[in-house]
């Protein structure tokens, strides 16, 4: 199948994973206002200070601006968007070193812009891909220090000690914060029955999904999966059964599907999967092969089956709310078939 570039874990790195891919493309809203206003105070601050800095700063400024504003333009047309950032991040650093240097080299108070643009990259890269950046930080950092008057670094140290100190604790506090607001990101979207993710984290990846389909043309699947006869379940065996039967089909659904495709419980016995890139054929696949799963063998000593129903998006024009009620009626018609079975969407 087809895999979307954006999907998450389809092309996960040492530079961005699912989530962090996420965070990229939010280009519009708070992020891109705040990284407005800081740049117009930084501006400024080079205007106010054109007498002690000189002009240097000035006319280097429009660099690291300009990198960042064909960021946002290119991010949301390609299909890595992080080496997009990754490159207009770099700019920014290596344009604020190269002003640090002409401007006094360790006396510059430049030199403690490196911290900001490290923020910037809290949350918009991996550890590991933070951990470059931090790594080139200082390395831009030791340049515009020990390249321009090396004596005067180690006359007074302090002159390069506190920048660099500044740029690792940015670093280790910002990303110590970022892992925990996912940790209770995670609690809030995952259901804690079957530890599948739930309809909040649906429609989340609903609205992504609908984006990156505008931008790239191509189709979305949905597959919706609803358990046969499971009052039946809970009525004979007691809800404690019927919960080990949810528990069970989501273990199952999670060894038949692939790495990078991500199912959801939406309550009660129903499941569904987006699959971005699929087409009709490849998402009735996959529907077959959760079904043949779950009724391979029994659980809780019951035989148990579900039947599915299959919709597939147009190129380029996919709603989750849509496809998901065309999804739920080729369900309802599976359902009236006989159950167990796969009916795709009309």
């Amino acid at each position: 199948m087809a895999v979307d570039a954006l999907d998450p874990a389809a092309d996960d790195t040492w530079l961005v994973d699912h989530a962090v891919r996420a965070r990229l493309h939010q280009v519009d809203g708070r992020p891109r206002t705040a990284r407005q206003i800081n740049f117009a105070l930084q501006l400024l601050v080079l205007i106010a200070c054109v007498g002690e800095l000189g002009w240097w700063p000035l006319a280097l400024s429009p660099v690291a601006v300009g990198a960042f504003l064909a960021a946002d333009r290119l991010m949301a047309r390609t299909d890595h968007a992080e080496l997009v950032y990754a490159a207009a991040w770099s700019i920014a650093q290596a344009t604020i070193a190269g002003a640090a240097a002409a401007t006094g080299g360790p006396d510059s108070p430049l030199l403690l812009w490196l911290a900001i643009t490290v923020a910037a990259g809290v949350g918009r890269f991996t550890p590991r891909g933070l951990a470059a950046g931090v790594v080139l930080t200082l390395a831009l950092l030791c340049a515009a220090t020990f390249g321009v008057d090396s004596g005067r670094v180690l006359e007074a140290p302090y002159l390069l000690a506190f920048p660099m100190s500044l740029v690792l604790g940015i670093a280790l506090v910002g990303s110590a914060l970022m892992r925990s607001e996912v940790e209770h990101r995670a609690d809030a979207i995952v259901d804690p029955l079957t530890q599948m993710l739930n309809r909040k984290a649906l429609a989340a990846r609903g609205r992504e999904l609908a984006l990156q389909s505008e931008v790239s043309g191509r189709p979305v699947g949905v597959v919706l999966g609803d358990l046969d006869h499971f009052k039946a379940i809970n009525d004979a065996d007691g809800h404690q059964a019927g919960d080990a039967v949810l528990r069970e089909i989501a273990y199952r659904w999670r060894t038949a599907l692939r790495a990078y495709d991500l199912a959801y419980r939406l309550g009660g016995e129903e499941f569904v999967v987006l699959l971005p890139g699929a087409t009709e054929d490849e998402a009735r696949g996959l529907a077959e092969k959760l079904r043949r799963a779950i009724a391979a063998e029994p659980i809780a000593g019951r035989t148990v089956t579900m039947s599915f129903g299959v919709a597939v998006s147009g190129a380029g024009g996919f709603d989750v709310d849509t496809q998901y009620r065309r999804a739920d009626e080729a369900l309802y018609m599976a359902k009236h078939a006989g159950r167990d079975r796969v009916i795709v969407a009309g």
